[in-house]
């Protein structure tokens, strides 16, 4: 990933606060048939490993996993919030009109060599942990015991599971740190005349990183 140092997100806790927020990832494999990119939610688990460890599960009958047995080396990718951003929003416009549209993301790869699951109960811990963590948001949160034990078993005889141990981490944070401190107000404020979900989101992210 092309990461210019203004844009450089190198704080580890901030890497896997991104994955957990955000955890549906793009898990990218190669193939006998080429390269292979799949949305796939994850769980993070940072204290295992040395970088932390991602599981996730896919169909059996999603290439993925079998593209992973034979070239185990995987590419996760996770991205945050995002917005464009008006050139309109700087004051350097007037001055000048030397400027040009860009657009402000978040976003961390994670790469590690994958091992793939079948095991039964190794499936039916990822597939609970990943209900209970998602489901704990609801006033009455459904669980897997919910549903009869003999359809949750043929369920998972239809899934495959997929552990990455992190290997590397990468960040990036494009949030308008490249521009002087007027344009940079400048997007804060056309962000917050926007004032959609999207727009507060990334409002915060371009605070954050002093645009305000």
């Amino acid at each position: 990933m092309y990461r210019p140092p203004a844009f450089r997100e190198d704080d580890f806790k901030a890497q896997l606060a991104l994955i957990e927020a955000h955890p549906l990832g793009l898990l990218i494999s190669q193939g006998a048939n080429g390269i292979i990119a799949d949305p796939i939610p994850f769980l993070l688990y940072p204290e295992e490993g040395e970088h932390g460890v991602l599981r996730c599960h896919v169909a059996k009958a999603n290439p993925q996993w079998q593209a992973l047995t034979e070239r185990p080396e995987a590419l996760v990718i996770f991205q945050g919030v995002d917005h464009y951003v008006s050139p309109a929003w700087y004051p350097s416009k007037a001055e000048h009109g030397k400027v040009v549209p860009t657009w402000n993301y978040e976003i961390v790869e994670a790469r590690g060599k994958a091992v793939v699951f079948h095991d039964a109960a190794w499936l039916l811990a990822n597939v609970t942990a990943l209900s209970d963590l998602q489901e704990s948001r609801r006033p009455k949160p459904w669980a897997v015991g919910d549903a009869p034990d003999d359809f949750i078993a043929s369920q998972l005889k239809g899934i495959v599971g997929i552990e990455v141990p992190i290997d590397t981490l990468v960040g990036k944070v494009k949030a308008s740190q490249n521009r002087p401190a007027a344009d940079r107000q400048g997007v804060a404020a056309g962000l917050a005349e926007l004032g959609d979900a999207r727009a507060r989101a990334m409002l915060d992210l371009v605070k954050s990183r002093g645009g305000a």
